[in-house]
């Protein structure tokens, strides 16, 4: 039954939305029926152009997570682990923080063209900061108690970085994984959309232009259901790595 529990709610809203598209509550120039928008996928899938448009989002999509969320891992963990290093940079990158990444598409589209290079930064800066934010608070969030411990029975600096430091950090570290899964779909959707030849968001604007609702609601389904595989992978992993921890084996 509980396995049944999650696909509730998006039966009801498909059923409803049918309905809905059946009885001429919503216009199909609105929002077209399910059946009429599983067509136009079948169709975009038998073409080749959905398969190949997938391969290239995802594609950009984990390139700029792993630039992004590389880097402000490795940035977590040293400001975590060095007081002078978290002194020297985190003021800096706290105020760049605060700056909507996506507020600078002008000025990376002068920097980079409307190449991939731009949606791979948009992307990897967007990633970076919940990646390294939740490092850094799942490092600092450590028991002090289990350091000193560690140290009065002899562990060495690396043995208590990879027992003690190291696994209790990382469900701070996966909550930043997930949330920055999610912003790297938002940057990739909208980068897309402003300046691109293939991809999603291509599909979606080139559907637009010539009034094909039914793609454009394919392509926000697709990104819907990648965004939902990668959080279920980013979870599997989760309940993986965190087996040992009693909150995460009973999930």
């Amino acid at each position: 039954m509980n396995r049944l529990l999650p696909w509730i709610v998006p039966c009801v809203i498909l059923l409803t939305w049918q309905t809905a598209s059946q009885f001429g509550v919503l216009a199909d120039q609105v929002m077209p029926a399910p059946i009429a928008v599983v067509e136009a996928a079948w169709r975009v899938t038998r073409s080749g152009e959905l398969l190949r448009d997938i391969w290239v989002s995802a594609s950009r999509a984990f390139a700029g997570f792993a630039i992004g969320g590389g880097i402000g891992f490795g940035l977590g963990m040293l400001n975590g682990l060095s007081g002078v290093s978290e002194k020297l940079t985190d003021s800096t990158l706290q105020m760049v923080r605060n700056i909507p990444h996506l507020a600078l598409i002008p000025l990376v589209i002068l920097w980079f063209g409307i190449g991939e290079e731009a949606k791979l930064f948009l992307v990897a800066l967007g990633v970076f900061f919940p990646i390294y934010v939740n490092t850094l608070h799942g490092v600092r969030s450590v028991d002090r108690q289990l350091l000193e411990m560690g140290r009065a029975y002899g562990m060495s600096e690396r043995a208590i970085f990879w027992r003690v430091v190291f696994p209790g950090a990382l469900p701070s570290i996966f909550v930043g994984l997930r949330y920055g899964l999610g912003i790297m779909w938002l940057t990739l959707i909208v980068a897309e959309t402003i300046s691109a030849s293939s991809g999603i968001g291509f599909m979606a604007m080139n559907a637009r232009e010539f009034m094909m609702v039914d793609v454009v609601v394919v392509s926000i389904l697709i990104y819907a259901a990648l965004g939902k595989l990668a959080d279920s992978v980013a979870r599997l992993l989760e309940r993986t790595c965190l087996s040992w921890n009693p909150v995460y084996a009973e999930l």
